[in-house]
């Protein structure tokens, strides 16, 4: 066991997504890949430890959250994969989470809802939280919708809550707000709370990477983008893995796309006009995955069938069945990507009558095979 690759994590375990990252990682070293482990506890912000100038090992992961790291990290010219987004330019292999899908899906279930304004709430801080803002807008204009987006630096909490009280107030109602993430989100929470606005009546709110207890002790609980931390983690050790061989990896981000949206009361709105597609919809969310058609939604939400497929159109650019559908493939997603349920059980869940047939709806909507979904979402 002497020759085991003395390797060093650079990660910080306070949050949900870098204690997910040393799990990916343990992963990695479940098939006899040994490693000689030092967990390095490393605070957000925070300069290269002093144990890092002294220490001699084969290589590193690391969370590069600024230039002082990257040239501490240099300097020691060994192999180094960054798990983290907050420079610019990757000056190593960079396992990032894929920003684009991140955003699409946030602006997709707000759409879902019959928002029709969004809002972006950032921390200008960080090029990850720009980044998003960015990619944000993109995706609201793509749709032929206006976005606001605010990026702030830290000025005192109760200075920097006063003005984001401010901001929402103005903020034309119902709004779908995206935070940069779940801390930023909660913050959103309590300047409305006393701001007097309605959550998710007035601003539905939503964070990213789904941290369970900070989201479950927000008021109202708070809906969260999952990232794969996991598997970026379980990526991570496969390059270094490659790098520690001798193996030439590129210095480029490599993107994981998240696990998608997790529903809580936060976003727990519908905002459409006519009552009857409101509970059309609340139906369809509540019973999808009990196999359902749209005659079961015509009993529960009384309306010709013209009146419900053109309201659907018209409002959601969608039709009821596709609406249904891909309620459907949103749980059976979620369930690929996080559990080991056979395809039997995953059908049996989700209200298909059949596996062939789950695979036939999920590969034409999808473009690959459920077990092609779950081995890029589980490696």
């Amino acid at each position: 066991m002497a020759n085991r690759p003395q390797v060093a994590l650079f990660i910080e375990t306070s949050n949900s997504y870098g204690r997910e990252l040393l799990a990916g990682i343990r992963d990695h070293l479940r098939p006899g890949r040994g490693w000689s482990v030092l967990l390095g506890e490393q605070g957000r912000g925070a300069g290269p430890p002093g144990w890092l100038r002294r220490w001699r090992g084969d290589g590193l992961i690391a969370r590069v959250e600024n230039e002082a790291i990257a040239r501490e990290l240099r300097r020691l010219e060994l192999p180094v994969v960054d798990v983290s987004a907050a420079l610019r330019k990757p000056l190593f292999p960079r396992v990032v989470t894929n920003h684009e899908k991140v955003v699409a899906l946030a602006v997709e279930h707000f759409a879902e809802r019959g928002l029709r304004r969004f809002a972006f709430c950032g921390d200008g801080r960080f090029h990850w939280s720009r980044v998003r803002g960015e990619l944000f807008q993109r995706e609201v204009e793509r749709r032929g919708r206006e976005g606001r987006v605010r990026q702030t630096c830290r000025a005192g909490p109760r200075r920097e809550l006063a003005e984001l009280g401010r901001w929402l107030r103005d903020l034309p109602k119902p709004v779908g707000l995206l935070a940069c993430y779940d801390l930023r989100a909660r913050q959103v929470l309590e300047a409305c709370r006393e701001t007097g606005l309605r959550v998710p009546e007035e601003v539905a709110v939503m964070g990213i990477h789904n941290d369970v207890l900070l989201c479950e002790f927000c008021d109202p609980p708070l809906t969260s983008v999952a990232p794969n931390a996991r598997l970026a983690g379980l990526k991570a050790a496969t390059l270094l893995e490659e790098l520690m061989a001798g193996r030439r990896v590129e210095s480029r981000d490599h993107p994981i796309d998240p696990l998608g949206v997790v529903t809580r009361q936060s976003t727990d709105v519908v905002a459409l006009e006519d009552p009857r597609l409101a509970q059309a919809v609340r139906f369809i969310r509540r019973h999808a995955n009990e196999g359902i058609g749209v005659r079961d939604v015509l009993k529960a939400a009384p309306m010709a069938r013209t009146v419900l497929e053109r309201g659907f159109r018209e409002v959601l650019g969608t039709t009821p069945r596709a609406f249904i559908e891909r309620t459907r493939l949103e749980r059976v997603r979620h369930l690929l990507a996080t559990t080991h349920l056979s395809l039997e059980a995953v059908a049996e869940a989700t209200g298909f009558a059949h596996p062939e047939y789950l695979s036939v709806v999920f590969r034409r909507a999808m473009g690959m095979t459920p077990s092609a979904y779950r081995r890029n979402h589980q490696g």
